[in-house]
């Protein structure tokens, strides 16, 4: 559609950084790749975020590992959801075949097969080392969201997770949470509550209640607990590469809200506790948030606000995020709008609604004097994608259409003893294979019950006592009512007999005066 060496002269202008950078690869014109014209990712602005979006099968899992290879090379430490299991190859180099030698030769980026630093996490702790949280630190919005709460439960589980702080409770599971409801519901707590809190009432509380109850019998509950995973860990290097932690979630596939929302906490705890180091040469980490478009999908308000808020924020923090979806539509438009940096991969129109998003789609790219946008959109193959990044100026580069090179590990899952091997060997099995328990909400809460059944016990005690002789009838023991009678007794048979002696003493006296 345009002149070659324009086309060249144009994106080498756009993609050329001063600094470090990553390869994305070269540009293609008219369905040519132009090798000359290369297509460069500067790193300063890796933790300006970004978005690499298209249809199923079109190559994004990939185009996310060749861009987290490159940055482990440069020193930083990447984490990624790993939906299928099928990430783990990145610790193994890739083996040579025709097709990617002769791609790397078209790109002029000759194929060099290189393994990773790798770590494997796991939520459920059986296909890969557990990571936890604590019920306090993952907070009652993205708690919320998980159960499926509505705004005014939500807004309850505020309130608990306030006294919970203010009372100096730890909320480290969901056995805690239950305690604390319960007592604050039906127990000595419900009066302290509705004085300083507000009233939890009975229907609320067991919504909430049968919520936990349900995630707990789908097995999830050991998400949360101790030892709680520490976000120091994820900032590791092997020999000056960044270490690339994977979270593998193939075994609950089916639970989505809640490994998107783990991620979101875990997003959370870094804006939470990092410093502040504004702009560097090169990101601290960069998150990868693949399928994202279940982390937004029927979120309540209060949650993508955070969403939001933790996404516009956390790049002060040296952190890069990229959202990884199908369609730019699947993220809200305040958190699309911080996305600089677009990996877009071929999108189809085979419905309404994917014509629709296609439309929505090119008017969030700027326009090109060498590509109809939509065209191009439907057209790219498997390994291309249409990108516009920032450069290091923070401007948006030229649109390009781009043929990606080849990841340099192997594309799949290592074999499964390699999987263990990886899995025992880590630093952190022994550091978070065991649970730990400790004293916290739950046993401080039944120590409360406890004392308060005594307190009631000597209450209803004194109330059974005999009440004080200045009124009312005293209670006395067998021995007590057998003395008082003989007493009685004794009293009345001296009376009588005093009473027969004066009698007597009178009629004596009354003849003697006869």
């Amino acid at each position: 559609m345009g002149d070659q060496a324009k086309f060249i002269e144009k994106i080498s202008a756009s993609y050329n950084p001063k600094g470090a950078f990553i390869f994305l690869g070269a540009g293609l014109l008219d369905g040519e790749v132009v090798a000359a014209a290369r297509v460069n990712l500067p790193l300063k602005m890796m933790n300006r975020h970004g978005l690499i979006a298209g249809a199923t099968g079109t190559g994004k899992t990939r185009t996310l590992q060749l861009i987290a290879e490159q940055l482990s090379d440069a020193g930083v430490p990447v984490f990624m959801l790993d939906v299928k299991g099928d990430l783990s190859g990145l610790h193994q180099p890739g083996e040579p075949n025709p097709a990617l030698v002769e791609r790397g030769e078209a790109l002029e980026w000759p194929f060099a097969p290189a393994g990773f630093p790798v770590e494997l996490f796991s939520l459920s702790g059986k296909v890969g080392n557990p990571m936890r949280l604590t019920i306090e630190d993952f907070g009652p919005v993205l708690l919320g969201r998980i159960l499926q709460l509505n705004d005014t439960q939500t807004g309850v589980l505020a309130a608990v997770f306030k006294y919970a702080e203010d009372t100096k409770l730890p909320l480290v599971d969901f056995e805690d949470l239950k305690k604390l409801l319960m007592y604050l519901t039906d127990g000595p707590g419900a009066k302290e509550i509705k004085d300083s809190y507000g009233r939890i009432s009975g229907a609320t509380s067991g919504t909430i209640l049968r919520k936990l109850v349900a995630l707990e019998q789908q097995g999830v509950s050991g998400v949360f607990g101790e030892k709680e995973f520490d976000i120091n860990d994820l900032f590791g290097r092997v020999d000056g590469k960044g270490i690339i932690s994977l979270l593998n979630i193939s075994d609950i596939q089916d639970q989505p809200v809640l490994f998107s929302t783990f991620l979101l906490s875990l997003l959370a705890q870094l804006f939470k506790n990092l410093p502040e180091v504004g702009d560097q040469d090169k990101p601290k980490l960069v998150f990868f948030f693949d399928e994202a478009h279940l982390l937004f999908k029927d979120a309540p308000k209060a949650f993508l606000t955070q969403v939001d808020q933790i996404v516009r924020l956390i790049r002060s923090k040296g952190i890069g995020v990229f959202f990884c979806t199908q369609a730019p539509t699947d993220v809200p438009e305040s958190v699309l709008g911080q996305l600089g940096n677009r990996v877009q991969h071929a999108l189809r129109a085979f419905t309404p609604n994917d014509a629709e998003a296609l439309r929505k789609t090119v008017k969030t790219y700027p326009r090109s004097e060498f590509y109809e946008i939509d065209r191009v959109l439907t057209t790219l193959g498997t390994g291309q994608a249409l990108i516009t990044v920032l450069n290091e100026k923070g401007i948006p580069t030229e649109v390009v259409a781009t043929h990606l090179i080849p990841p340099r590990a192997i594309m799949g899952p290592v074999d499964m003893q390699t999987y263990q091997q990886l899995v025992r060997a880590s630093p952190f099995h022994d550091k978070y294979h065991e649970a730990v328990e400790r004293r916290s909400a739950a046993e401080i809460l039944e120590e409360k019950l406890q004392i308060h059944a005594a307190e009631m016990a000597r209450e209803a005690a004194v109330k059974e006592r005999p009440k004080s002789r200045s009124g009312g009838r005293v209670r006395q023991t067998p021995l007590e009512a057998a003395q008082k009678a003989a007493t009685t007794t004794l009293a009345r048979e001296g009376t009588k007999l005093l009473a027969r002696l004066a009698n007597g003493l009178l009629t004596a006296m009354f003849r003697k005066r006869r």
